[in-house]
């Protein structure tokens, strides 16, 4: 089972039970959690992305684009397509599956025609591309396709940006009631722990998709825009140079 919060960052993990696995693909093992009557823990791989939401923060903050974070979708909507324009977010420098610390930000295929919206686009598309990312590296290391993304968090309220997220995965994306699972989860385990729920099965078949988005876009497209992606992050991870003042 997979699932991804969409925050600042985004941080997708995938359930490997009892037995700690150690990623051949840059990613990281890490505890999800352990239950008093558990006498080992379950673990998880997981992929770290820095920025997705943050990079909305940006628009919003840094550069004045947009008033509220809620604007994107309407102004993603607008558009056609991305218009050739992409921005990889590494303000930070990027995570999983580069830890890349030398990565810049970059924005790559700005025209005259370019605007607030593509701009807009670009940042909604670059979470679901650095997911791509981490499910690629993720299946690798699982051996297998995944059937299905659950996701919550803050950015999971966004439509438009979860049918971009199924359609550039070419696979359905399950959104939750409650997107703020972080904290529903704290909860769940408090129940656990004084006895409200027996067993986690009980808490999990309370679980529903509020709503499923499938993808729609064929296979050929799908790939030549990641094609793209990857080619803007290469670019995002060229070493510059450093003049030396005397």
């Amino acid at each position: 089972m997979v699932k991804n919060t969409y925050g600042t960052g985004a941080f997708l993990l995938m359930n490997t039970g009892h037995t700690p696995v150690a990623s051949r693909h840059r990613l990281l093992t890490t505890v999800a959690w352990q239950l008093a009557a558990e006498a080992r823990p379950t673990y998880a791989l997981e992929g770290s992305i820095f920025v997705t939401g943050a990079a909305v923060q940006w628009l919003r903050d840094g550069l004045g684009l947009i008033r509220d974070a809620a604007e994107t979708e309407a102004l993603a909507r607008a558009l056609p397509d991305n218009g050739g324009v992409y921005l990889v977010p590494a303000f930070v420098g990027l995570g999983a599956p580069y830890w890349d610390s030398e990565a810049r930000g970059t924005l790559t295929g700005l025209t005259r025609g370019a605007g607030r919206a593509h701009l807009a686009r670009a940042v909604l598309e670059a979470a679901c591309y650095q997911t791509r990312d981490v499910v690629e590296a993720m299946q690798a290391d699982a051996g297998t396709p995944f059937s299905e993304l659950r996701v919550d968090g803050g950015m999971a309220r966004n439509d438009f940006f979860l049918q971009l997220q199924a359609d550039l995965l070419g696979i359905p994306v399950a959104r939750t009631a409650i997107t703020e699972t972080t904290a529903l989860g704290t909860a769940y385990l408090a129940g656990l722990a004084t006895g409200l729920f027996e067993t986690t099965e009980a808490i999990a078949v309370g679980w529903r998709p509020e709503r499923r988005f499938e993808p729609v876009i064929p296979q050929d497209r799908r790939d030549a825009l990641y094609a793209e992606w990857k080619q803007a992050v290469a670019r995002a991870r060229l070493r510059r140079d450093h003049l030396e003042l005397h």
